[in-house]
């Protein structure tokens, strides 16, 4: 449970990662993890990434749905959904910690490679769908968040900024919705955080909708060199608290 002094930054924090998840076309969660790492155990964050990011992605539906490509939806999103699961599964048995820092160096190496090689684009086949797909959703269901490599896929689709966004987040709603049935199962989610989800789905639509009035004034192209910087910055910072409680505790 956060303290209530905390619980206006964490907002805010959230909104934030809300507003640069829906321009990017990454995704809330990549954000939202880490962050949300400060206030919460991480068990718990998983549990109510899981819930919120379904408000999230309703939200960009909502305000995206014409951009939906069906087809990669089936392709990417299928593999998606039966990875996640696993993913969620394995999250149980293996220690916090460890998890936090396999996402600070999940998010470290994949903002550095597309800082460096910016042309990298997956090949467009039907094959690199359900593999991206699989990857993705086994990722978000062990660490939280896979719309990174999500979106590395999706990108080489040349879709345009409102389809990006919107196929992105139906494939990413089926794989929330199952994540979230193993994250009950296995604990995660828990009666006294479930005060937070009515603040997270205001965040959410509210976030949702500054992100695609922002789309209108900024290239995406510029933008998502500023959102890999800061994903960068991110894993750096996610990478401390971790490797501070191993120290405590040896």
């Amino acid at each position: 449970m956060i303290a209530t002094e905390h619980l206006i930054w964490f907002l805010l924090l959230a909104l934030v990662a809300e507003i640069l998840g829906t321009v990017g076309g990454f995704g809330s969660s990549l954000f939202f993890v880490p962050i949300a790492g400060y206030f919460l155990d991480f068990q718990s964050v998983l549990g109510i990434t899981a819930l919120f990011h379904v408000s999230s992605n309703l939200s960009k539906i909502a305000l995206f749905h014409k951009g939906i490509d069906k087809r990669t939806v089936l392709y990417l999103g299928i593999p998606a959904v039966l990875l996640v699961s696993l993913g969620a599964i394995l999250s149980k048995y293996i220690r916090s910690d460890y998890l936090e820092m396999a996402l600070s160096v999940f998010l470290i190496l994949f903002s550095l490679f597309l800082i460096i090689f910016r042309q990298f684009r997956v090949k467009k086949r039907a094959v690199n769908l359900m593999a991206g797909g699989a990857i993705s959703g086994f990722v978000a269901g062990l660490l939280g968040t896979g719309g990174a490599i999500r979106g590395m896929v999706l990108a080489s689709y040349s879709y345009g900024k409102e389809a990006f966004i919107a196929t992105s987040a139906m494939i990413d709603l089926f794989i929330d919705a199952s994540r979230s049935v193993v994250y009950t199962a296995n604990g995660y989610v828990h009666w006294h955080d479930l005060y937070l989800i009515p603040f997270l789905i205001m965040v959410s639509l509210l976030g949702s909708y500054i992100g695609k009035r922002l789309l209108v004034f900024i290239s995406e192209k510029q933008f998502q060199l500023i959102i890999l910087f800061l994903i960068l910055g991110v894993g750096l910072a996610t990478l401390v608290k971790p490797l501070w409680q191993m120290s405590q505790a040896s």
